[in-house]
């Protein structure tokens, strides 16, 4: 049975989806806002600014960190320098990092992420792109899938690498 709960810390919103058990052992890991919607992953399928092909299903076996942003968004400038190192510690071993740019033009993305040294994937999105995984009512919004395709995690505002690996962290030990 999935239930509701929620627990400010600091300034960041973590939803889970899952089980009560899952929330309380994110709540021991540290983890910030909880609560379980109890949904369940689609497949998504997004073409990248260099015109590779990411789906969901392509990423079995590892974490995917899915991170809706925008140029103009300062929580999402302040997080890009954590996702670029979580997605180089971690890409060829257990996670993959794809942002999606919810911005007005695609010039704009590519001078951003040339200038701030991106090396993860980033598609030039719109919202019709963002419903193949969910709401995107705020930026940055991140999901997180966890290795067997799961929508496991869902955040609004910006992330650290040390809050995802520890979340990740969590999740292994159930």
């Amino acid at each position: 049975m999935n239930i509701c709960i929620a627990l400010r810390l600091i300034s960041q919103t973590w939803v889970f989806l899952g089980s009560t058990r899952n929330i309380l052992g994110a709540l021991l890991a540290g983890s910030m806002v909880l609560a379980s919607v109890g949904a369940t992953a689609q497949e998504f399928n997004f073409k990248d600014m260099q015109g590779s092909e990411h789906r969901l299903s392509g990423y079995r076996g590892k974490w995917v960190l899915v991170n809706f942003w925008a140029t103009w968004c300062p929580p999402c400038l302040s997080e890009m320098p954590d996702l670029v190192s979580l997605h180089n510690e971690h890409k060829d071993k257990d996670l993959v990092v794809i942002g999606v740019a919810l911005d007005s033009t695609r010039a704009s993305v590519t001078e951003f992420v040339e200038k701030l040294g991106v090396t993860y994937p980033i598609v030039f999105g719109n919202y019709k792109i963002a419903e193949q995984i969910g709401n995107v009512e705020a930026l940055p919004t991140t999901y997180l899938f966890d290795p067997t395709g799961k929508a496991v995690g869902r955040q609004e505002g910006a992330i650290t690498r040390e809050g995802v690996e520890e979340f990740m962290r969590a999740r292994r030990k159930k």
